[in-house]
């Protein structure tokens, strides 16, 4: 049986649990690209537009909508797309260490006020335990590597 959390499908459907969360389908799992960000800045400017329309006369109102355009304008500046995918990103990662990989998995961070989107790669090597393991980071924008390649021999895990 799998380790994780499983969620009955009866229970999935009836709160809406969306697919993308279902660690029962098999295949690819893509990444939400952080362009999706650009949806809540039109619908923040949107709002802004329209409580400042209906706060003409009130000067008190004006500060919420003044609260919307901020978050709109945050929202657009952030919405940075994600041009390498998890797959491409192992990839480069994996022609950057010393060993042969065996190994790795890959996660999105966001870094800066702007929350630009960056892939943090960790490799173990293909020997059985694994000997060495290494920590390599890209710009999921750009793919220019972040930084240094750390590279490190796995800890003796006492028995």
């Amino acid at each position: 049986m799998d380790d994780g959390i499983h969620i009955p499908r009866e229970v999935a459907d009836a709160e809406g649990v969306p697919d993308e969360l279902d660690a029962g389908i098999v295949g690819p799992y893509r990444f939400p690209d952080p362009r999706r960000r650009r949806i809540a800045g039109w619908i923040y400017l949107v709002a802004a537009v329209a409580v400042g329309v209906l706060a003409l006369g009130n000067p008190v109102i004006w500060v919420g909508a003044g609260v919307l355009v901020v978050l709109a304008a945050w929202h657009l500046i952030a919405s940075w797309p994600l041009t390498i995918e998890q797959e491409e990103a192992l990839s480069r990662a994996a022609t950057a260490v010393s060993f042969p990989v065996g190994h790795a998995s890959a996660a999105v961070t966001f870094v800066g006020l702007r929350s630009r989107p960056r892939w943090h790669v960790v490799l173990y090597d293909s020997d059985d335990p694994p000997s060495r393991r290494a920590l390599v980071e890209f710009d999921a924008v750009t793919g220019a590597p972040v930084g240094d390649v750390y590279e490190e021999a796995v800890p003796e895990v006492p028995r």
